[in-house]
């Protein structure tokens, strides 16, 4: 069995496939006919979030006891995928919302976790998380932000970067040293946006992903209660890891849905385009970038499938989940440069989407884990 996209979907159950299909007909109806004016004005489409909301998606990896989906592995990659295809800064913001109800829901108390989870269903708040910094991003570990004890309170001192949601969001999951001089004192804590000490910083002015708000952020003597700590001291590192994890393969999803929606651009205007007597899908060069697009697409969207099929069964899938973020991600670099290419001078034009896709791709090899973080954990494992 096939879908509409022309690839296999024999590895995914009756359920999965109804929900591919819910989420792509939102994809393709309401996220992107709007995607081209949101990236031009750099501003998020709140319709489209609550729509997600509407979907229940914004819960999709909250427990039902909270009201949440309780998405496994692989439909959590399905939906990135999906949405990713309409576009990608709204997966992103999605994906990273997710993250933060991961962390909530995993490390969190009951008390905390019935305090902000049923509303993170709803979609307000929105989630954001806050582990890189202008020193530090691929060695977290070199993170210069502070949670000291006072009394009952963390003190909470320090500037983060990059933060995906910067701006929309109410809650953030902040990475922080319980001792200023221990690389091993790192903790994770919840911050609510409306503490005082909370400033969301300057918005970056991007490549790509221009419609979902990046920002710094600054933490100035933030005063956190103890039931704010989401794990014991020292442990926020190792945590980090295993919900970032997750991340990637979710990344790597997005990648995916990216280029496939490359590829379906590049069809539809390589049939309509005329050179030389005839469509340009007719010329054997061009064909033969589909035939590459298109396999290495497929070759990708199977990595992250086995990825989230060993994380649904219990298995370790650091590697894999390595493995499919680092060839997703620089395949939908490729890709959208094919497109592009296919378009010729159309495809540098902004009125035509595989200009946003080129800008797009880029960044998913960068968040989350660079390719160059990817190849070396991928090394490890091999030469051991």
């Amino acid at each position: 069995m096939t879908d509409a996209y022309g690839h296999s979907d024999t590895l995914l159950t009756d359920e999965q496939r109804a929900i591919r299909e819910v989420v792509r007909e939102f994809a393709v109806e309401e996220v992107r006919p709007g995607a081209r004016e949101a990236d031009a004005e750099e501003a998020f489409p709140e319709d489209t979030w609550d729509g997600l909301a509407d979907l229940d998606l914004t819960g999709l990896t909250v427990p039902e006891e909270y009201g949440g989906f309780d998405a496994d592995r692989a439909t959590y990659a399905l939906v990135n995928e999906e949405l990713a295809y309409g576009q990608l800064a709204v997966a992103t913001a999605l994906s990273v919302h997710c993250l933060a109800t991961s962390c909530i829901a995993e490390f969190g108390t009951e008390a905390v976790r019935e305090e902000w989870l049923p509303e993170m269903v709803d979609g307000r708040p929105v989630g954001a998380f806050c582990l890189s910094e202008p020193h530090a991003g691929s060695n977290p570990a070199e993170m210069s932000t502070t949670a000291v004890r006072d009394g009952d309170v963390y003190v909470l001192n320090g500037d983060k970067q990059w933060i995906t949601n910067g701006e929309r969001a109410g809650v953030y999951v902040v990475f922080a040293k319980t001792d200023p001089d221990d690389d091993g004192s790192i903790t994770q804590f919840l911050v609510p946006a409306d503490y005082d000490g909370v400033t969301v910083g300057r918005k970056e002015d991007k490549l790509g992903l221009r419609a979902s708000d990046t920002t710094a952020m600054q933490f100035d003597d933030v005063r956190l209660p103890e039931k704010y700590r989401l794990t014991e001291e020292g442990k926020g590192l190792s945590a980090a890891f295993r919900i970032l994890t997750g991340g990637r393969i979710a990344i790597a999803a997005q990648a995916v849905g990216l280029a496939q929606a490359a590829i379906d651009e590049s069809v539809e205007y390589a049939w309509e385009r005329e050179q030389f007597d005839g469509p340009i899908a007719e010329i054997q060069s061009v064909r033969h970038k589909f035939s590459e697009m298109a396999t290495n697409t497929q070759a990708a969207r199977l990595l992250v499938r086995e990825a989230a099929r060993q994380s649904d069964a219990g298995d370790d899938p650091r590697l894999l989940a390595s493995m499919a973020k680092y060839f997703a991600s620089e395949t939908a670099v490729d890709v959208t440069n094919e497109a592009v290419q296919i378009h010729g001078g159309y495809g540098y034009m902004t009125e035509f989407d595989v200009e946003r896709f080129y800008r797009d791709a880029k960044i998913t090899t960068i968040y989350e884990g660079t390719s160059e973080i990817q190849k070396k954990i991928i090394a490890r494992d091999v030469l051991g």
